[in-house]
């Protein structure tokens, strides 16, 4: 069960969340994660929609990690089942 990089899809604004995957071998894993998890990475102000493309390609490092570790643990939720990062996800 490793994880290795998919491709953004997109922001939603309405949902205030930005979409993603991630690829177990030949499955794709269906991601998410708030835009208020991805403004608390960055310890910064909130970033415009038009904006949140390039911040989740400067964050996906530290994204993708915490999304494989959810993984790791069946940390799965929704329908379809996927990987759902909120902002505790990266406090400690």
């Amino acid at each position: 069960m490793t994880l290795t990089s998919g491709h953004y899809i997109g922001h939603e604004d309405d949902r205030m969340i930005v979409v993603f995957s991630m690829r177990d071998g030949g499955e794709e894993i269906p991601c998410a994660i708030s835009t208020s998890a991805m403004d608390y990475l960055e310890r910064g102000p909130q970033v415009r929609p038009e904006h949140r493309e390039a911040q989740f390609i400067r964050l996906r490092d530290r994204i993708e990690a915490r999304a494989a570790g959810k993984y790791r643990a069946t940390e799965l939720e929704g329908s379809p089942r996927g990987i759902v990062l909120r902002g505790v996800d990266f406090r400690t």
